[in-house]
């Protein structure tokens, strides 16, 4: 190719990976566009959402269910809260994310896994304005922060390679099999209940609850990831092996089974889309 073709070549299209690196970046300003349009506070909506939701369901659960013998509860919830919203989000958004993009699918030629990908990008983005919330309770009951809070960026990770990787086996699923939509949300209520977010463990250890409901609780992937964000921002500590080996597993099982699956069938999405 010579010098002059070559720098007629767009820089994004110099390989594939740039190119689809390109397309995810700007997916993901067309999902935060789209999400504050017309939105007259914008952005502080993601501020402002987590820290009601906070205070609602403090007074809630401290005050008639007896959330509050948790230290610091308001920090206790408020990190789960927004460690199970960024999974939620991504995930549901990867549900119809082939779907959505039916019509640019029939007509460009770029790959497939972009799409859901994209998904948990938007997702970890807002999240991060999410944080200052985190930070607004901190100062509020003067929590100060220790070299701990670095184990949030492996957990935050960690947590995005799982939404990943379940957001590209639920969004191949969809194609297929579209009860799958009504039959995530169902799931995503469940396992809300089932993850200890404005409840704590020792609920169920304290009440002398069957063992294998406390395992299934703490094999659940999202009790692991809010404990390893807990230990991190709310508890102060390292977190355990065992709650860093799992976080891991789980990230790499989801991603896997998701790569393995949505390959395996994304030549047929264009039939069914």
């Amino acid at each position: 190719m010579t010098s002059a073709s070559t720098s007629s070549v767009s820089p994004y299209a110099s390989g594939r990976y740039a190119k689809d690196g390109f397309i995810l970046q700007q997916l993901v300003n067309k999902d935060f566009k789209l999400r504050y349009r017309r939105s007259v506070l914008g952005v502080v909506w993601s501020v402002l959402n987590p820290l009601l939701m906070m205070i609602i369901m403090s007074f809630v659960f401290s005050y008639f269910l007896r959330g509050s013998s948790v230290e610091n509860y308001p920090l206790y919830l408020i990190v789960g809260n927004i460690t199970f919203s960024l999974m939620n989000e991504s995930t549901s958004a990867g549900l119809r994310s082939i779907i959505d993009a039916a019509p640019l699918l029939k007509k460009v030629k770029v790959d497939r896994w972009v799409f859901p990908v994209q998904k948990v990008f938007s997702a970890a983005f807002n999240f991060s304005f999410s944080l200052i919330a985190v930070a607004v309770v901190m100062l509020f009951f003067r929590v100060m922060p220790t070299w701990h809070i670095i184990w949030m960026v492996p957990a935050l990770l960690l947590l995005m390679v799982f939404c990943m990787g379940i957001s590209l086996l639920i969004g191949a699923a969809a194609v297929f099999f579209r009860d799958m939509i009504h039959l995530w949300s169902v799931l995503i209520t469940a396992w809300t209940y089932l993850t200890p977010i404005f409840w704590d463990l020792s609920l169920l250890t304290n009440s002398s609850a069957p063992w294998f409901v406390i395992a299934v609780v703490k094999l659940n992937p999202m009790y692991n990831y809010i404990d390893m964000m807990r230990c991190a921002i709310v508890y102060q500590t390292s977190p355990g092996l065992t709650v860093v080996a799992l976080c891991v597993f789980w990230a790499v099982v989801a991603l896997v089974l998701g790569y393995l699956v949505f390959r395996r069938t994304e030549h047929k999405f264009i039939l069914y889309i």
